[in-house]
This record gives C-alpha cells, structure tokens and sequence, in this order.
C-alpha cells in the first residue's frame, strides 16, 4: 500500500511539472474591478418602528458578483424617516415618509427607495372573549390592534389596561395579567390613544367549573351534544409542574379521570405498582364499542379552585405494556388519540367514588385492571386506594356530590350552551337544594327503573357523556345517510316517562334533520329531542339532552344530603 500511494504522488508531480510549461512563465492573475452596486430588497416597505435589512451586491469589470454589504458604507438621505447602520445595512423606520438608502464603495454606489408607513390603529381585539375563571384564579389578556392597512399587531404590552371593577378583579396596567379579588363581573378594558377594547370578565365561585356544551373548551368538529370542562393536573405536590388541559368530555355516567398520555409528556406523575409488583393498568369499555386503556398515576387534579390531592387517574395509552394483539384481547377497541376519540380525556364524576369497587378487590378476573411487566400484562386486583377515583369525591370540602345545570335550548337546535358543573351539594351558599321536583336513590349499580309507553326499563341511568336519550321503542328509525338507526319521527313527539315514580316530560325528533342542521349552516351542535334505540332490552339512558333546562343533583355513595337522601341518589 506505501509503494502504491507513493507512485502515485510521484505521478501527480510530473503532471504538475509538466502543466508549469516552458521558459520560466508563471500562472498570471487578474484584478477585476468595481463597476456597480445593487441595493436589494427593491422598493421595500416597513411600518414605523420595524427594522429592514439590506443587502448590496457588487459587479465586477469581468462580470462576477460578491456580497459586499458588510464592506460598503450604508447612508439614508433622510434620517427623520428612517436611519441605517453604515456597516450592518439594517435601517430602522422612524417616522412615515421615503428615504433614499444608499450603499457606496470608493466612488461606486448603489441605491433603493425605502418607504415608512404609518397606519393608524382604528380599534383594539380583547381576548379570550368573555372569560369566566374561578376565585383565587388569574387570566392573561391579549390585545390585538387592527389598521387603517388591514394589519394586525400584538399590543399587549403597549396598550394601558383596566379594570371597571378592581372590587372582583385587578389588572396589570401594562401586563395584562388579572387577579380575581371577588365573585362578580368587571369589564377589561384595552386602550392606546383614544383608541379601546373590552371583555367582560367573570370571576365565578372557587367550587364552580364552567361547561361548554359544543362551545368554547370543545375541540372544533365535536360531535353533537358534547359538554366539555377543562381541568388542571399537577405532579404530586407541585404548583409549578401542572398542565390546564380542556376538551375533557364530562360524564356522569363513569368514575375517574382519564387523560390521553400524548397531552402530559411534560409533567412527571408515579406510576401505581399493582399487588403483583408490576405496572398497574387500566381498561375502561363503554357502550358505542369504544375503550380506555393505560396505566394508572398518581396526579393531583384541580377542578375549579379545589384540588383533589394524589390521587390515582389513567393515562390513556393505547399502546401501553404489550403487544396491539394483545391489548385488544384484554380491552376491545381502545381509543388511539384524541383526534380519533374525540375528546382529550374524560372527567368521570359519577354515583361512586372508584371506577370497579368491591368486584376489583377480590376478583383478578374483573377486566378492569391489569399488571403489566416488561411486555406481558396479566389480569390482577386492585385495592380501593388504587383504583381510579372519582375527583369530586376527593376534594376536601365538596366532596359529597355535584350539581349540573344547563340551559334550555329551543326545538331546532342552538349553536352552543354554556352552564355549569357546581361541585358540592348543601356545603356552600351556592350550591343548596332548591327546587327539585324528583329526589330518589338508584340501586348499588347507579341504575333505577323508568316506565315508558307501557315498557319498563330496570335498568336506566343519567349520563352526560351520552348525547342522546338511547332506548328501544316503537319510533320510526332514519334508514339512511348519517341519520341511519337514529330515531326520524315526522314530526317531533313529546313523550312523558315515569322515572323512579316521578313524571319527566321529554322530546324526540327526526335525526336527519337535526343532522341537517348540525353540518350545513347555521351549524346547531346542541339538540334536545335527539334519541336513539339502545340496542339491549331493559335500558334506558337519559342521555345530555334531559340535563337542558334541569339542575341535576348526584349525591355520591356513602353521603347525605338533605332534602335528597342517602347516596347513590339523584335529584332534579
């Protein structure tokens, strides 16, 4: 190898020597000359106070170019318009006008018209739009200025901001940031010049979660009939490591917090160890063919003000301890991704405080819960401190049960309905039994009897979560399109059912119009005569369409309430 390399430097020499030519002549060089400069950007444009960076170009007398921007001398032939560094080529707009910008080398130049604009702020965007946060809470405005050009600018920092009421809320003059002093209203006020926006700021009790059915805490494209809350999670302990995550579908008809893992990557949270020494994991199946599973973690979770302190909740992970074959064995169909299930998680808060109970203490065979190890996950049981939990029936002061009241929406639909998940029943001036008309326990599974149209369904339930009100009857059924299986009466019934001994009056309408109107304009999302078969004899679930227009007590397992009874109980 030695010989082979130097025989072929040996070669390289000789041609080099032989490329030298005769007669002593040396390689000669050329000196190219400046002949022009070009100024670009051409005929730019800024806003007062913005920056422009230029850039000269040179050409030589044998036709080659160079950057030579950091080597020319910049100038502007107006400086109350705009200045410019002479080495860096950055201007900087000062006040409406042109100015010439000019780069020179030796007795060569270049040059570019800049012009400085100045458009006038002619009004100011306050958001988010009419914000509700709950006492002890902050809320960070945002001002947007729009002008006279069509642009828009973030002003936050720039404009002066106020509060008309500094009794329920303070505001940085120049932040943004409110703090919640009391419960009430106040108008948040943006100004620069003469020129001002506003909001209305909420400030709503520390034990009240705002709901959004279809609206603002929903993710865009939500199925109909879909209440939404946001909720706070926190490592264990930490006011630092916590995340504030919304589109959390609501649902009385399950227990527990389940979050999708992909929204947490950056909070750390302990994984719960099962009796067999593994990971212990969670699975969940609900009634449209869907699950929930992932391993169960130790968070602590903030609904409203209140916090329920390290408690367990599930990470939904569809991919979590084992193969897809396998975990499809042990749990169905579970949900992939918030896309796909649409939802970011869901806030069980039910009749009970754990999500299994008893049966998941003394049977491995519950089909709940898991222990996963490595990439083998066996059946197992779970102690009640382990299984996920109910957050309200967590909270230190509130924990007895909850009310939910939404409004009414008219035959036809609504665009959206806001109301709220009131946590407590009889602790707080606010959340007091007032004006129930029916107040009865369910059995020790969360059902109770309902008798319609000469039919008995043992097995019925309030459930948020459902948006619908599902059960098998007589009423025609849509045939076709994305109606099909949904009930089509030709025109909207009102029926009545006996539930638990007490008259409710509800509505059923055609699917394919309401459907209609939830995908062409004016895109309603929230119905109140939406219904469904059920598919299984017996049952009859009072889907999001009974809670419009009703104040829904649920009182927790274990817990008493005056004027409802002894928990599981509803009332409304």
């Amino acid at each position: 190898m030695k010989l082979n390399k130097l025989l072929f430097f040996i070669l390289i020499s000789l041609l080099v020597v032989s490329c030298s030519g005769g007669g002593g002549g040396g390689v000669g060089t050329t000196s190219a000359t400046l002949s022009s400069i070009a100024v670009t950007p051409l005929t730019p444009g800024i806003k007062t106070g913005e920056t422009q960076q230029f850039a000269a170009t040179g050409t030589y007398s044998d036709s080659t170019t160079q950057d030579i921007t950091t080597s020319v001398t910049w100038s502007s032939s107006d400086t109350t318009v705009a200045t410019i560094g002479s080495l860096s080529g950055l201007a900087t707009a000062v006040a409406a006008g042109t100015t010439t910008i000019r780069a020179t080398s030796g007795s060569i130049s270049g040059s570019t018209t800049l012009t400085v604009t100045s458009p006038t702020l002619i009004s100011i965007a306050v958001t988010p739009a009419i914000p509700m946060i709950n006492l002890g809470a902050t809320q960070q405005f945002v001002a947007t200025g729009n002008y006279s050009d069509s642009s828009t600018e973030d002003i936050t920092t720039s404009a002066t901001w106020s509060s008309s009421n500094t009794t329920v809320a303070t505001i940085g003059s120049s932040s943004g940031l409110a703090d919640s002093v009391a419960t009430g209203t106040t108008t948040v006020a943006a100004t620069s010049g003469s020129i001002s926006g506003s909001t209305t700021l909420t400030v709503i009790p520390v034990n009240v979660l705002p709901i959004t059915v279809n609206g603002s805490l929903c993710s865009s494209g939500s199925y109909p009939n879909k209440p939404c809350v946001k909720v706070k999670i926190c490592s264990p302990g930490s006011t630092s490591s916590c995340k504030t995550i919304d589109d959390i579908l609501l649902d009385t008809g399950s227990y527990g917090l389940r979050i999708f893992g992909s929204l947490l990557t950056d909070i750390s949270l302990t994984q719960v160890t099962s009796v067999t020494g593994g990971s212990l994991t969670n699975c969940v199946n609900y009634a449209d063919g869907s699950a929930n599973w992932g391993p169960v973690k130790i968070a602590d979770v903030i609904l409203g003000n209140e916090t329920a302190s390290s408690i367990p909740i599930q990470i939904i992970d569809s991919t979590y301890g084992t193969t897809s074959a396998q975990i499809r064995s042990l749990c169905g169909n579970p949900d992939v991704s918030p896309s796909s299930a649409g939802f970011n998680g869901i806030l069980g808060v039910g009749l009970f405080t754990e999500d299994c109970g008893s049966g998941c203490v003394s049977d491995p065979n519950n089909g709940r819960y898991y222990s996963c190890n490595g990439s083998t996950c066996t059946a197992t049981t779970a102690s009640l401190s382990k299984q996920v939990k109910n957050p309200v029936s967590m909270l230190t002061i509130d924990y007895n049960g909850f009310i939910v009241q939404l409004p009414a929406v008219a035959t036809g639909g609504a665009t959206s309905a806001d109301g709220f998940l009131i946590l407590g029943i009889g602790t707080r001036s606010n959340n007091t039994v007032a004006g129930i008309t029916a107040a009865y326990p369910t059995d020790s599974t969360g059902l109770f009897t309902t008798e319609h149209d000469g039919n008995t369904y043992s097995s019925s339930f309030m459930d948020t979560g459902s948006n619908g009100l599902y059960f098998d009857s007589s009423i025609r059924q849509c045939t076709s399109g994305t109606a099909a299986g949904w009930y089509c009466p030709t025109t909207t019934q009102s029926l009545s059912a006996t539930l638990a001994g007490y008259t409710a009056s509800f509505s059923i309408g055609n699917a394919s119009t309401i459907f209609n109107s939830y995908y062409y304009s004016p895109y309603y999302n929230v119905f109140g005569e939406l219904g469904a078969p059920y598919g299984a004899s017996g049952y009859f679930d009072w889907g999001l369409p009974f809670y419009l227009g009703r104040s829904v007590y649920v009182v927790i397992d274990g817990n008493t309430v005056s004027g409802i009874g002894t928990g599981p109980s509803l009332a409304y």
